[in-house]
């Protein structure tokens, strides 16, 4: 089930921390009751409630010991008030409630819901609970749980996950690290999250999108205190609807000279696919010219798939430099394999100072060989070329992603485009970017190739390579959603994505800022 997109998400993305934080200089230093702050919470979380789901059938609401638990009771409460059929199970001990989840608890008995101990509730009654629900609402474990649910949060998870009915968690599905995206055991995959005061940097990152399903944001009029309250953002939320404002209009009197010489260094044998790829995005997302240096044998065919790229074969690396001199922005590593042409092509790249894109098998070069930093390069590993950059495992990278992308950029220098649901973009300059949203389609090869062409491109164009990677990543991204509007996710082929740039171009042209002359194609 898609539920109505909400394009109204802040920017500002904050750790757990900083929203409990908030959350105190809220109630403390500005005077406003806790218990009405749960209950604003609670009311709007009810109105996206009835908004998702019109007639959701028996609303089964599972509330935890704290305050998430307390904004459950209120939420059933609301429920009941408004003539739905509403269950609530205690997965914590009503006794153990205190301050204002025990008032929370008290109004919903008062309103009439019926809350069931489950301490006190045979499993086979359990069962009954979830398989009749035709909504389940998630408010057992808050922002302040870390690690693996213990039981019996975790079975309880578990059951509302294998349930028929769809889940709508309050403020941070259960069992999901706020912070970073991560999962330590059972953890709730919500069909939609209703979250307050501040965004969590991990409903976007991480296997945040999988868990939290579609985000809206409620900020119970607390914006201006959560900026007065001094707590830093850890990232910001970019996606193409905002991003795509930064991207100049043409002028009329326009030239290709005006929008970059992108070189595209790629395609050993074997790999001819990758480079033509890249190329054609280069092309599709307006670079003004685009040449591909590759092998000898994939000229013909990059001729007749992209007439307007111009191509040369080459058999060794001291070719690369004539063309290199002709550039603004070189693209390196898809499919160059780690073979001596690749080794030879990408000291070429590098030697040569030019801004650059480092992708694929130039990261894995790097990664065996002690590389100087750079500032004006982009680096676009997935999880696993950052491992080895990082000479870690895949799991030290995904248990915190901004983190990740922060280190290797440390290490390396330049802007580090960390692919993978909810990519981080870091560059040392401001807060790391974090792009909401995900495809599952874009699970397949070839689509690295096509996101590095769109970053040479941007970069050519912009001159700015922090806004090039994230408005590069967030086109890929719109691109790759329109794509799969025709042809779903298991079918979606790189190819779709390239095809689907100029349409996505196209609707974002009339929005675009005009021209100001500071921005354009990176000189020598």
């Amino acid at each position: 089930m898609r539920l109505s997109e909400d394009h109204s998400l802040p920017e500002d993305l904050y750790s757990a921390d900083a929203v409990r934080e908030i959350d105190h200089y809220v109630i403390d230093q500005q005077g406003v009751d806790g218990f009405e702050l749960m209950q604003a919470a609670a009311a709007s979380a009810f109105r996206r409630l009835v908004r998702y789901w019109p007639e959701p059938g028996r609303i089964l609401v599972l509330c935890g010991a704290g305050n998430n638990g307390g904004d459950g009771y209120l939420v059933a409460a609301n429920a009941a008030r408004h003539g739905l059929d509403v269950d609530c199970l205690a997965v914590a001990p009503t006794e153990k409630l205190s301050g204002d989840a025990r008032k929370a608890w008290q109004k919903a008995v008062a309103d009439g819901v019926r809350v069931r101990e489950l301490a006190d509730t045979d499993e086979s009654e359990v069962g009954e609970h979830f398989a009749n629900a035709g909504l389940i609402v998630d408010a057992m474990l808050g922002t302040g749980v870390t690690g693996a649910p213990r039981e019996p949060f975790a079975s309880m998870i578990r059951q509302a996950n294998e349930a028929l009915a769809p889940v709508l968690a309050i403020d941070l599905p259960s069992g999901l690290n706020a912070t970073t995206g991560t999962v330590a055991g059972e953890t709730i995959r919500a069909s939609a999250t209703v979250t307050f005061i501040g965004l969590k940097a991990g409903l976007f990152t991480g296997q945040g999108p999988e868990c939290a399903g579609e985000v809206a944001f409620e900020s119970l009029d607390t914006d201006d205190w959560a900026t007065e309250s001094g707590q830093p953002r850890l990232a910001r939320r970019v996606d193409w609807a905002g991003i795509r404002k930064s991207i100049p209009r043409r002028p009329r009197v326009a030239h290709k000279g005006r929008f970059g010489h992108v070189l595209i260094v790629a395609g050993d044998r074997g790999f001819g696919g990758a480079g033509l790829m890249a190329a054609e995005a280069a092309s599709r997302s307006g670079a003004g010219m685009v040449t591909l240096a590759t092998r000898p044998e994939y000229v013909a065919p990059a001729l007749a798939r992209c007439p307007s790229v111009m191509v040369q074969g080459l058999i060794h690396g001291s070719e690369l430099p004539a063309l290199i001199s002709a550039a603004d922005v070189i693209v390196c590593g898809p499919g160059i394999g780690q073979g001596a042409w690749g080794q030879q092509m990408l000291q070429q790249v590098v030697a040569s100072g030019k801004p650059r894109v480092l992708d694929a098998d130039a990261l894995n070069l790097m990664a065996s060989r002690v590389a100087q930093p750079a500032e004006h390069q982009i680096l676009t590993p997935h999880p696993g070329e950052a491992a080895r950059l990082l000479e870690c495992e895949v799991g030290d990278i995904e248990n915190d992603r901004v983190q990740a992308a922060e280190e290797i950029r440390r290490l390396f220098g330049g802007v580090v485009l960390l692919k993978g649901a909810g990519t981080v973009v870091a560059s040392g300059h401001s807060s790391p970017d974090i792009i909401s949203g995900s495809n599952p389609g874009m699970a397949t090869g070839g689509m690295g190739d096509v996101l590095s062409g769109v970053l040479g491109s941007l970069y050519a164009q912009l001159g700015d390579a922090h806004l090039a990677a994230s408005a590069a990543a967030a086109l890929h991204l719109a691109a790759a959603n329109r794509a799969s509007g025709t042809c779903g996710y298991m079918g979606l082929l790189p190819v779709d994505v390239i095809d689907a740039l100029p349409r996505v171009l196209m609707e974002s042209e009339s929005g675009s800022v005009p021209w100001n002359g500071e921005q354009g194609a990176i000189a020598e």
